[in-house]
């Protein structure tokens, strides 16, 4: 009885270690996986690519990437950055496009700041003299073009058609104004622009100052 105990041991030793071989060559890159000791450097690739799962760059379950960090509802809003507002705004008067016995000025408000920002609508408008009086009545809104949302990128830029009779022509009462203010829509607080286009009318008949809506650019 003493002396089989060796045989039999060895018998079983050699039965673990077939069925031990056996394991790794069915399954081939997981046994490579769970033990480290018998990984090579060609087994990893192996493993990698037959075990599904997120990579080491992929965020964590949860975390926002760059296309969901905005708020919900609030993408549009921070894109567009709401109504321009008169101290991110730059106003100036174009050069006159006369025809047919009309002044035609394009007033122009651009974007300063590093914001994208919308008009929409009329500006308003009023001459002043030397003393800071106005000169003759707001201008009317002309319905000529319908008010449009338009967004400004820094630096970007709308305009208002500006135009009247040339009192040359209409006989109306004139002066000659050393300031336009520009008021963007929906403000207000104008902006101050020296006035360079000459005499306007004031008053009398074919009076009427004219100003459209705004459209995207710097003029006709």
């Amino acid at each position: 009885m003493v002396h089989g105990r060796p045989g039999r041991l060895l018998v079983g030793a050699l039965a673990v270690l077939g069925l031990v071989g056996g394991c790794a060559g069915g399954h081939g890159s997981g046994a490579s996986s769970a033990s480290p000791a018998g990984g090579t450097a060609s087994a990893a690739p192996r493993t990698s690519a037959s075990t599904p799962g997120p990579s080491a760059s992929a965020p964590a379950p949860g975390t926002p990437t760059a296309a969901t960090a905005t708020a919900p509802g609030r993408g549009a809003s921070t894109a567009a950055g709401g109504r321009c507002h008169t101290s991110e705004l730059r106003a100036f008067v174009g050069r006159d496009d006369p025809g047919a016995g009309q002044e035609n000025f394009p007033v122009v408000l651009t974007n300063t700041s590093t914001r994208t920002c919308t008009v929409y609508g009329h500006p308003g408008a009023a001459f002043l003299d030397a003393s800071g009086r106005q000169l003759g009545a707001d201008p009317e809104r002309s319905s000529a073009t319908p008010p449009v949302r338009i967004t400004l990128a820094p630096g970007r830029s709308a305009w208002a058609g500006l135009s009247f009779s040339s009192p040359e022509v209409s006989g109306a009462r004139a002066a000659t104004p050393v300031t336009l203010l520009v008021t963007p829509p929906d403000e207000h607080d104008p902006l101050r622009v020296r006035w360079t286009g000459g005499p306007v009318p004031v008053s009398g008949n074919a009076s009427a100052v004219r100003l459209t809506a705004l459209a995207a650019g710097t003029g006709p």
